[in-house]
């Protein structure tokens, strides 16, 4: 029987185009669905064979290789109390249609993936294929789709894997059944769902278009420089690369025309400004050969990154960003930014952990700031570093402000203790925190991993400043007293702060524009290859 004809799939994805960029409660085509939403069994189609328990068990004896989708789809039918979920009045319905054409432009969504026996699922939709496939079975395939599509795009690497490369962050929850439930109300949901997905992954999403279309027109031109001879190109410099590297600051958008002037003028400084903004470089219109080594990335590789960084939005719960009052550190771009009301309240640089002492990609909730902080040192540093200094210089604690407390050695408060005037603690089993730092010449550096493991802010006193201005106990000139060094004072917090501590390679501001980050834990390179290996068929 042909479940299918051309007209039905034309018409779906008519729907399926005009539900673009619709949300969900205004989706043109919502009242398409109407009456699919609720049809009654007497309406629906009924099979020779019934969709039970037996029924769904022997097909995975058939079909093994989706074997590992089974337990999601007998829920499915469990909720649906073993009705047909996709055929309507005969035939397969347009939600099918819909959510076959979605899995058919999964590349769209940055996923490599082929679900198998994929080409039993193209004949149910092809007129001109004769389907033999049993009804059971093409239901039940339609179902195993589903879930496919559903694990791929709304849940990405389960926690368990995520836990194995050191993801440690909140992982979300979902229900295959409740999700099912919304999209054959809304199929507009399929485009769109910041319910279901982290609003910083449709941005992503977006830029990859971009970037693929920058590939396919080959306007990513290779800069031609002489890589032994080069010498920094600086503001009135002319030549060739000056040339190349405008046309390039015009095609990703960091300059709104390319005049093809082959000198590095005024125009062009904007431009580089706001490349290296965008790629957390220090801001200067100096231009190294690191940097030209960069612009000479391949786009497939720009592209590969926005695609590892779509499949890290999938594991973040998409509440995060509706929360009031959150802060988050962007490990990569060695950043955070302090959020509250939707509003960025502070953004500020930092420095994070070495490659031996990488910082944890975790979250915690802020209880309490500490003004003027001891520094209990870890013992790893004190049997790894202290002793044998001590030992070299009997005068090496007091020269350092240090003192024995217990058996354990901490460095007294004051502005040349290494967590500085201020520290934010969010309890953790991994023993970090927030603190500001002596260091400040670190931060002039572009790639900044020199810390045990804590995140060194900045803007350690504004970030005080900020979470404590809306506090009447904590005025200005109390937070001024309490960091003169002179003694530790605590400030419990009446509100938790959620801290989340991620790893983003590529993120898109609110305004479009993509920032790369270096990968300085090498964990693009784990990730590309738990995801796109040449063994890894079907997810």
């Amino acid at each position: 029987m042909r479940n299918f004809t051309s007209s039905s799939v034309i018409i779906a994805i008519s729907f399926l185009l005009l539900s673009f960029g619709s949300s969900a409660k205004e989706s043109p085509v919502n009242h398409k669905f109407k009456a699919f939403d609720n049809v009654s069994a007497s309406n629906r189609y009924l099979f020779k064979t019934a969709v039970d328990a037996a029924a769904i068990s022997q097909f995975y004896k058939k079909y093994p290789n989706l074997k590992k989708y089974q337990n999601d789809v007998l829920d499915l039918y469990k909720k649906k109390e073993y009705k047909t979920i996709w055929y309507d009045d005969k035939s397969v319905s347009e939600f099918g249609a819909l959510l076959y054409h979605k899995v058919r432009l999964l590349n769209e969504q940055g996923i490599k993936a082929t679900m198998p026996y994929m080409n039993l699922v193209d004949d149910v939709f092809n007129e001109n294929v004769t389907n033999d496939l049993p009804e059971i079975d093409t239901e039940l395939l339609l179902s195993n789709m589903y879930v496919f599509y559903a694990s791929n795009v709304y849940s990405g690497v389960d926690p368990a894997t995520l836990k194995k490369i050191g993801w440690f962050l909140p992982a979300k929850t979902i229900s295959y059944s409740k999700i099912l439930d919304s999209l054959m109300v809304d199929p507009g949901r399929l485009n769109k769902d910041e319910d279901l997905l982290f609003g910083q992954y449709y941005k992503l999403k977006s830029v990859l278009k971009r970037y693929r279309n920058i590939e396919k027109n080959n306007q990513w031109t290779k800069i031609d420089i002489d890589s032994i001879n080069y010498k920094d190109l600086k503001p009135f410099d002319s030549g060739v690369a000056i040339k190349q590297i405008r046309q390039r600051l015009f095609v990703v958008g960091d300059l709104a025309q390319d005049s093809k002037r082959d000198v590095y003028d005024e125009e062009m400084m904007a431009g580089i400004l706001k490349y290296k903004k965008r790629y957390g470089l220090k801001l200067n219109y100096t231009l190294t050969r690191d940097h030209i080594n960069q612009m000479n990335e391949p786009i497939g590789n720009r592209i590969k990154t926005i695609m590892l960084n779509m499949e890290r939005c999938r594991w973040i719960p998409a509440s995060l960003a509706k929360a009031s009052e959150y802060i988050m550190v962007n490990i990569p771009s060695f950043r955070l930014i302090y959020v509250k009301n939707g509003k960025y309240e502070l953004v500020s640089d930092v420095f994070v952990g070495t490659r031996m002492t990488e910082t944890v990609i975790f979250s915690g909730n802020m209880d309490r700031i500490v003004f003027s902080p001891y520094w209990y040192v870890p013992q790893s540093i004190i049997k790894n570093e202290l002793k044998l200094k001590m030992a070299e210089d009997k005068n090496y604690l007091a020269d350092h402000n240090m003192e024995w407390n217990g058996g354990n050695v901490r460095q007294k408060p004051g502005p040349k203790n290494s967590l500085g005037l201020v520290k934010f603690m969010f309890p953790n089993p991994n023993d970090i925190y927030l603190h500001d730092t002596p260091a400040k010449s670190l931060f002039d550096f572009e790639k900044r991993i020199f810390s045990h493991g804590c995140i060194n802010v900045k803007e350690a006193k504004p970030l005080a400043l900020a979470i404590l201005k809306d506090n009447p106990d904590w005025p200005v000139d109390k937070i001024d007293k309490a960091m003169s060094g002179e003694k530790e004072t605590t400030c419990m917090l009446k509100t938790k702060i959620p801290i989340y501590i991620g790893y983003f390679t590529a993120w898109v501001t609110d305004d479009g524009e993509i920032g790369f980050y270096p990968d300085v834990y090498d964990r693009d390179k784990q990730l590309d290859k738990l995801l796109y290996s040449d063994s890894v068929v079907s997810k």
